[in-house]
């Protein structure tokens, strides 16, 4: 095989993991985590179902490298809530919180996927290594805004009460029991239980 032909072999499978992993993002977020089996990928990908394995050799890396997209589109939109850090860090906090529930919200299955203890703890492609910067990030803020807490701790307990905040107010529960219509208030309330109401 000639260099030419190894470059186009090269630059065909890259082409072709990419577009799996595209048809995946689309799959989750039209159908949910169910749908995403390897020969639905591969039907919509337009392949045969077996050419996945040539590029994940398992279920699972192909469903990390689905889940780390959405890793990526979170954290680019964690950046930008947070802004240059020059903002209070509690006023950061918000942005952070309500753009990681605007995610949830808007992108429900890659959120559901995105946080499963398989996908994390198989290191697969890295996913891990690849939630840590926007954990890193919360914490960061976190340790400003309490310097006298482990921010580690209250910044993982802030994280959970998000979590469990955007999976009960899909389900609807939350307006059930609290009667709200935004969840803003329910935010707030978590950011004075994990920071303090203390004024400014």
């Amino acid at each position: 095989m000639t260099d030419a032909e190894t470059e186009r072999e090269t630059e065909t499978a890259t082409g072709l993991r990419a577009r799996l992993v595209d048809v995946g993002v689309d799959l989750v977020a039209t159908e949910g985590v169910p749908a995403l089996t390897l020969r639905e990928i591969a039907r919509r990908a337009g392949v045969s179902h077996g050419a996945p394995r040539r590029y994940f050799p398992t279920h699972l890396e192909l469903l990390s490298a689905i889940a780390r997209r959405g890793f990526e589109d979170l954290s680019a939109r964690a950046a930008e809530a947070v802004g240059d850090g020059s903002a209070h860090p509690r006023d950061q906090l918000t942005a952070l919180g309500r753009a990681y529930l605007d995610f949830a919200f808007t992108h429900r299955g890659m959120h559901e996927l995105m946080f499963r203890h398989d996908l994390l703890a198989s290191g697969h492609l890295g996913l891990r290594e690849t939630s840590l910067p926007l954990f890193s990030l919360l914490a960061g803020l976190v340790g400003r805004a309490r310097p006298d807490a482990d921010a580690r701790l209250v910044a993982a307990s802030l994280l959970a009460n998000l979590h469990g905040l955007a999976q009960l107010w899909s389900w609807g529960s939350l307006q059930l029991a609290t009667g709200a219509e935004d969840f803003a208030p329910l935010l707030a309330a978590a950011l004075d239980a994990h920071l303090g109401t203390e004024k400014r």
